[in-house]
């Protein structure tokens, strides 16, 4: 896919920029336009493009439910590896979601009425390309697991030409819990913000040295208000942000 796309440094970059010089301009553009959660970055001079990952073209809008009811919108990427997905999440401060079980069920739930932390506080199932979420990270808010920065991601089948797949994610602020007007059970209720927690996400890894750099898919969603499976509405700029994991061999 040959994206006419705001580009903010890449690995197909270097030969003007440097992979140095790429990573530097990256973080004072995230600084700088994403910071404040809707402030659009500097526009680059049109020769600046690149090609797209292949995934991208075919990519799901949004998550679905176990139900098959849409979930979380899709607003974030990454491309790299596994081990470089976890590697740069573990660098920005995130941490992984513990599997859910009976036993980390019960410690959420617990810990939201005791008021204790948990950074590994498990996340419910979405599913995307058929398949339930093949990795997700959180951060902490507090000292409560009922607040956190959170994301979930699918890997894809189709591998750029660097042999690397995109990591599809949906990112969301969880801001309380409450009783789930569609299940009746105990659920989080998001922040109708979604942009500003993909511009933190980027962020956050950038500000950890972890990117190349990223670029946006513009009008990625047509839609630009929509509710998520517990019926919590969103509001977006529809865009996909798209970050270039730094290669650390």
């Amino acid at each position: 896919m040959a994206c006419a796309l705001r580009k903010h440094g890449s690995r197909s970059t270097r030969s003007f920029l440097g992979a140095a010089a790429a990573r530097l301009l990256a973080v004072a553009l995230l600084f700088g336009g994403l910071g404040s959660g809707h402030a659009e970055p500097p526009a680059q001079s049109p020769d600046e493009t690149i090609e797209g990952h292949p995934a991208i073209p075919q990519s799901p809008r949004h998550t679905t439910t176990a139900q098959g009811h849409q979930g979380d919108a899709v607003n974030v990427a990454f491309i790299g590896t596994d081990e470089e997905l976890h590697r740069m999440f573990a660098a920005a401060g995130w941490y992984a979601a513990d599997p859910i079980t009976l036993e980390t069920s019960v410690r959420i739930a617990a810990d939201v009425v005791l008021r204790k932390p948990y950074a590994h506080a498990p996340v419910s199932d979405l599913y995307l390309w058929g398949r339930r979420q093949d990795a997700a990270f959180e951060q902490p808010v507090g000292n409560s697991p009922k607040q956190r920065h959170h994301v979930r991601f699918w890997r894809s089948a189709e591998l750029d030409r660097r042999g690397e797949p995109l990591w599809l994610g949906a990112a969301t602020y969880d801001e309380r819990v409450e009783i789930s007007r569609t299940t009746g059970g105990i659920t989080h209720k998001i922040s109708p913000d979604i942009d500003a927690e993909r511009n933190k996400l980027v962020t956050d890894t950038a500000r950890a040295g972890m990117l190349d750099g990223y670029y946006w898919v513009d009008q990625f969603h047509r839609d630009r208000e929509g509710r998520n499976g517990g019926g919590d509405p969103y509001v977006t700029d529809g865009r996909l942000a798209i970050g270039v994991i730094e290669l650390r061999r």
